[in-house]
């Protein structure tokens, strides 16, 4: 696996999820590699080589169609949807729509930042994420992501831990 380079302070997009790291005094290293539509989390991995594990994917999910929430899971991973409904003590939670992911994040879908959201959503996160020293995440931009602390997630975003991975 080769190891990954960060770039200069020119050399990535200022976004609402970097505005957003720097108001609340996140260390970040930015990485951009060349976006795939559908690509997700693999082509991240192939481009950066970094194990897909460590590269996690912020979800847009729902309870209802008025109640949107994240969830952070590992890039080679699933959400129980079944898991997470009995965790929240709700009926069902399902995927939410591109459109409402998009309205509530106010980032593209394949760009999804849990930082900077539009809406204020609460955040559950793959417990084994924590283990880790340093994640790749989503910045706000497609083909865009920041390798930070995952203990950050707890500090800026209050993300509840959860064991909803498959």
């Amino acid at each position: 696996m080769k190891e990954y380079t960060s770039m200069s302070n020119e050399d990535y997009p200022i976004t609402t999820g970097v505005r957003f790291l720097r108001e609340h005094a996140v260390h970040f290293e930015p990485h951009l590699y060349p976006y795939e539509p559908h690509g997700g989390t693999q082509t991240a991995s192939k481009e950066l080589g970094i194990e897909e594990h460590r590269i996690i994917k912020t979800l847009v999910m729902e309870t209802d169609p008025r109640h949107q929430l994240l969830v952070l899971m590992h890039g080679d991973r699933e959400v129980s949807t079944k898991q997470l409904a009995r965790i929240l003590e709700v009926k069902s939670v399902s995927s939410a729509s591109e459109q409402t992911a998009q309205r509530v994040t106010g980032y593209q879908v394949g760009g999804i930042s849990p930082f900077g959201t539009k809406q204020q959503l609460a955040v559950y996160a793959e417990q084994t994420i924590f283990s880790f020293p340093t994640i790749l995440i989503n910045g706000g931009k497609r083909g865009f992501l920041v390798a930070i602390d995952p203990a950050e997630l707890k500090r800026t975003l209050s993300a509840i831990e959860v064991q909803v991975a498959i």
